[in-house]
Order: structure tokens, then C-alpha cells, then sequence
């Protein structure tokens, strides 16, 4: 069975996570540098990490399997993870895959150059209900999708 692992530093959908794996019956490992709040469910696994600036990454990407699923908004990781054949999920449901890795990476780092130029400035859009929603309903099929391959 497929496994979900989660970026959970600042992921804004962690209940939503919960709610489609228990749904599932998946186990989801939450890895973060620290803050996170135990459960008692024996499906939900906490893994704190080292306050290194990849730690959690690094963790991540040595215990997913092929076709795991992860949820991560950083696209360095999702590039670390999608040649190992992980299901990756943003945190607003856009999936990141073979076909669309490099572009976003592409973006990310054209973004971060135009930040550090100062030409534009690096706010986020707010994270809104459409969002959770598009989340829920992208995680739910990528369930779905993985356990009809498992």
C-alpha cells in the first residue's frame, strides 16, 4: 500500500491529509523540524527532524517508496522526488510529474531571481477555500490512482 509522507513545515493542509487517508486507511508521516502535534491514531506517524535546512527534505526523500504520495510546496524537493516515482501533491492540489517538473523548477528559479533583483517582490498569493477544495479532490484521486497500481 502507498504510503503519504508530508513536508509539514507551514503545509496549511494537514486535516486534509488526515481525512483522505483515514478514508483510505494509508499511513501518513508528517516530517518536520519540530511543532507538531502528537495523535494519538496509529496511522498518523510524527518524525522531527534535525533543524538543518533541508533535513526534513532529505528524510522525505530517503523513506518514499515508488508510487508513495507526497505533499510539499517546495519544488526542490518535488524535483527530488518525482525520478523516484512519488505521486507529488502542492498544497493547492497541482500535481508535479514527469511532464511538468522542469517548468516548474524553471519558474521557481526565475521567480527567485526576479525577487532577489528586486524587480518583484516575494509575497504568496493567500492560501483560500478554492484552494483546500482543488487540494481534497487532487489528493483523493492520487489516492486512488496509487492504490489501483499497488
Amino acid at each position: 500500500m502507498p504510503q503519504i509522507f508530508v513536508d509539514a513545515d507551514a503545509c496549511p493542509v494537514k486535516d486534509e491529509v488526515v481525512k483522505v487517508a483515514a478514508r483510505h486507511e494509508l499511513v501518513v508521516t508528517f516530517v518536520s523540524n519540530g511543532g507538531l502535534r502528537p495523535s494519538r491514531d496509529p496511522m498518523i506517524r510524527n518524525v522531527v527532524v534535525s533543524k538543518g535546512a533541508d533535513a526534513a527534505d532529505d528524510w522525505i526523500v530517503a523513506n518514499a517508496a515508488n508510487n508513495d504520495i507526497a505533499i510539499t510546496a517546495d519544488v526542490p524537493l518535488a524535483a527530488r522526488l518525482v525520478p523516484l516515482g512519488v505521486h507529488v501533491l502542492g498544497p493547492t492540489g497541482r500535481p508535479f510529474s514527469p511532464e511538468s517538473i522542469g517548468m516548474a523548477v524553471a519558474m521557481r528559479d526565475l521567480k527567485q531571481h526576479l525577487r532577489e533583483t528586486g524587480e518583484i517582490r516575494g509575497f504568496n498569493p493567500g492560501f483560500s477555500a478554492r484552494d483546500r477544495s482543488a487540494f481534497l479532490s487532487a489528493l483523493d484521486q492520487t489516492v486512488r490512482r496509487a492504490m489501483k497500481v499497488a
